[in-house]
């Protein structure tokens, strides 16, 4: 009987301290989960085409870094139409756009005063950036992106180039490119020459 109710009283022992050790560890677990950031793919959700922001957002604002060694904040520019291009040296249908950009957008409207156009060169250097301005033959300025982290506010992780994003005057974004298709590309030239006729 002694030999029953000790060994009944060892095994409700070790049941007890098992549940609290259950209980500890369910604690924790729940306290990680609460403390531990989302991973950054579940902080913003790509679109199809590898966009973080949406029309009708407030365009993520940075530093624009220019050739000549100045820099001017995005926000700066509120109150004129923006025109932001992701482009890169390495990319084949950057090159086959950007000469329309030159002729068909910038050409007319680069003495807006109401209008700005940026190209930002992703991931190259000064002497890249400046070389393929050169080689490309665009007036337009082309801007620096060195370790890509203006491209990642408005892009999800490996996203490619060439994309356009176009900026109202009040520093929301009201029109988003990709890749080069003629058909969307006159859309945006049209928009653009719209906007800057009957906003101003």
């Amino acid at each position: 009987m002694k030999k029953i109710i000790i060994t009944s009283l060892i095994v409700l022992s070790i049941g007890s301290i098992s549940c609290k050790k259950a209980g500890n560890n369910t604690s924790a677990v729940e306290s990680v989960n609460v403390e531990t950031p989302p991973p950054p793919s579940m902080e913003a959700t790509s679109d199809d085409r590898g966009y973080i922001v949406n029309i009708g957002d407030q365009a993520p604002d940075f530093t624009i870094e220019y050739l000549d060694g100045t820099s001017k904040k995005l926000s700066e520019l509120k109150g004129k139409l923006v025109m932001i291009q992701f482009t890169a040296s390495w990319c084949g249908v950057c090159r086959k756009e950007m000469p329309f950009i030159e002729k068909d957008i910038w050409t007319k409207h680069q003495n807006n005063p109401n209008f700005a156009l940026i190209g930002i060169d992703l991931k190259e250097d000064k002497e890249t950036t400046a070389k393929f301005a050169e080689t490309m033959k665009v007036t337009y300025p082309l801007t620096l992106d060195t370790d890509g982290s203006i491209f990642a506010m408005y892009t999800a992780p490996k996203a490619g180039v060439t994309r356009n994003i176009i900026i109202d005057k009040e520093g929301k974004i009201v029109l988003l490119t990709r890749l080069f298709e003629m058909e969307e590309f006159n859309e945006m030239t049209k928009f653009i020459d719209n906007y800057l006729s009957t906003n101003f």
